[in-house]
């Protein structure tokens, strides 16, 4: 079997979708096909009139594994478009494709396999002699519209993923198992954090226990901001079109947001970000160069119109806050600027021990402003990331339509990587928005701005500290800190006291005096990944201590007022 480079591994995935729709189609002759793409570790295919259940999984897994043995060939050709049509007279979707194509003048081509033929440009591979039959496996039936619009018929999607051997496969496998355990969704319902309902799809319901973790993440981020000089504000959610249209968001951005008519000519738009905002309350002010850096952050709601196939719990919600801060600076602070922002991403995501690296977007088709400009921004981030020593790659295109951007790509602890905050560097608005300052020699000058998150939006990173934590949230960040486990009644007295002392030190604690079983409150509050157990007995009661069981499973005798002191060291340095 010849030896697969990164290259041919994506054949061989392209390859197995057509096998999988071979398969499909001997066993149910009036399938309707659409696509068959690969994807991130594997492959999928659209079916339309027909139903499968995922028993039906094995049964063409099983196909496609005596497929892959007949040493099958794909043989591409070059067609003709009425002789395309042809074949595909009783293909809905791949006749619309095919017209497709021809808007394009591209030309058109098929890939023959067996008796089985499909609408596709390839690659693939020359024969299913380079696929193992041990490194596939299908994984799962999903709906789909065609072509990604609700407006489209719901077609039935089989995933499928493709190694290049045996043992890729199953750590592949073993890795979906731990993400599974993960799903901030699930553990988010376990623990008690958030919730979600059909009146408000994509926007989460944030519960008592979530909310303490929200508050903590943003109670600190106030506290670092208030150091470094930045001044907070809050900002209308709602706004009329005319502010989004001076911000160009009306032309950019105006299918992503909620918008509102109510009449007589007033249309509105609810806050998809706070960029314009930021720029009406830097006019309301007299500014000075001696002003600048003027750094306005705000932690406001925002909502964007995400499709709904495309939310995904808080990692992609409608509704969210975001760090936000809007730093505008002279041209000559831009360097500066970005190191003291590197600065705050180094402690932001050093108390997580989160890994991260950068990414720069560069100017977009669709951007506002002159090229030359974008050039000289472009320009400075490059030399800014180089002297930062902090890994980064580019992503050519990838900017906001104002302004290319660093962004702040996190791994996370199952290795996968996170967009998390992000620096955009902006000479637009402030010209759109008319914006001044006085320099030194009394001449009145545009402000350059910096848009920048660390957090980025607040729902997203909590999702992902779930997942990363796997709900093993810090001491300072767990809704519960401590629970006080009493083994029977009789040591209820003594539970109470120590209760008290824990609560008024401003450490969050629970006493669980039910009439249950040690073991089984034991295990409850595992479940609730609380990081200290106090357990009290008879001994404990005698001896004037506690027994501390910590999430590591370590087991210590201490004097509670020692233990109060342990646990507020260990909430001040945010281990």
């Amino acid at each position: 079997m010849p030896k697969k480079t990164n290259d041919n591994i994506e054949k061989i995935r392209h390859s197995l979708a057509h096998l999988m729709a071979m398969a499909v189609l001997e066993k149910y002759p009036k399938t309707k096909f659409g696509i068959g793409p690969t994807i991130e570790n594997g492959f999928y295919y659209d079916f339309g009139n027909i139903k499968l259940i995922d028993a039906d999984l094995p049964v063409i897994e099983k196909r496609i594994c005596e497929l892959i043995k007949q040493n099958l060939q794909f043989k591409k050709e070059i067609i003709s478009p009425i002789a395309v049509k042809k074949i595909f007279k009783n293909q809905s979707y791949k006749l619309e494709l095919i017209k497709d194509i021809q808007k394009t003048k591209k030309p058109i081509s098929i890939y023959k396999s067996g008796d089985f033929i499909d609408l596709c440009a390839g690659p693939h591979i020359k024969s299913t002699s380079e696929i193992n039959p041990e490194a596939f496996k299908l994984t799962k039936i999903a709906g789909a519209y065609w072509k990604g619009s609700e407006k489209n018929p719901m077609l039935t999607r089989i995933y499928g993923i493709a190694f290049d051997n045996k043992n890729e496969l199953n750590e592949y496998l073993i890795l979906q198992e731990e993400t599974e355990k993960r799903d901030h969704k699930k553990l988010g319902l376990q623990l008690g954090l958030f919730m979600f309902h059909e009146t408000a799809p994509g926007m989460p319901y944030w519960l008592p226990k979530g909310l303490i973790i929200y508050n903590e993440l943003i109670n600190f981020w106030r506290e670092e901001h208030k150091i470094m000089n930045y001044e907070e504000i809050a900002s209308p959610l709602i706004n009329k079109a005319d502010l989004w249209k001076i911000s160009g968001h009306w032309d950019h951005y105006k299918d992503d947001m909620f918008i509102a008519n109510m009449g007589k000519n007033e249309i509105y738009g609810v806050k998809p970000m706070n960029c314009p905002n930021a720029m009406i309350v830097f006019a309301s002010r007299q500014i000075s160069y001696k002003d600048l850096p003027l750094r306005l952050s705000d932690v406001d709601r925002l909502h964007r119109y995400e499709r709904s196939g495309t939310l995904n719990g808080l990692l992609r919600a409608r509704s969210f806050q975001q760090d936000d801060s809007h730093n505008f600076i002279t041209e000559n602070m831009i360097g500066s600027e970005y190191e003291h922002i590197f600065e705050l991403c180094k402690k932001f995501y050093g108390i997580f021990n989160l890994e991260y690296s950068f990414r720069l977007g560069t100017r977009p088709d669709k951007f506002l402003g002159e090229i030359k400009i974008w050039d000289k921004a472009e320009s400075i981030l490059k030399e800014i990331l180089k002297k930062s020593g902090k890994k980064y790659f580019i992503a050519e295109g990838d900017g906001a339509f104002y302004g290319p951007k660093i962004d702040i790509i996190m791994k996370d602890s199952l290795g996968r990587d996170w967009q998390m905050g992000t620096m955009q560097l902006d000479f637009q608005l402030p010209q759109r928005f008319n914006l001044e300052y006085i320099d030194k020699d009394g001449q009145k000058k545009c402000p350059v701005v910096i848009h920048r998150v660390i957090y980025g939006s607040l729902e997203r990173f909590i999702g992902i500290l779930i997942e990363h934590t796997a709900g093993n949230l810090p001491l300072w960040l767990s809704p519960i800190q401590v629970k006080i486990l009493p083994i029977s009644e009789k040591q209820n007295d003594y539970a109470g006291k120590i209760f008290n002392q824990i609560n008024e030190a401003h450490i969050r604690v629970k006493l669980d005096n039910n009439n249950e079983s040690l073991s089984k409150k034991i295990r409850e509050a595992k479940l609730q990944k609380i990081p200290y157990l106090i357990i009290i007995g008879e001994k404990e009661v005698t001896e004037n201590l506690i027994t501390i069981e910590s999430r590591n499973k370590t087991s210590t005798k201490i004097d509670i007022s020692s233990f109060i002191t342990k646990l507020k060291e260990e909430i001040r340095q945010k281990k």
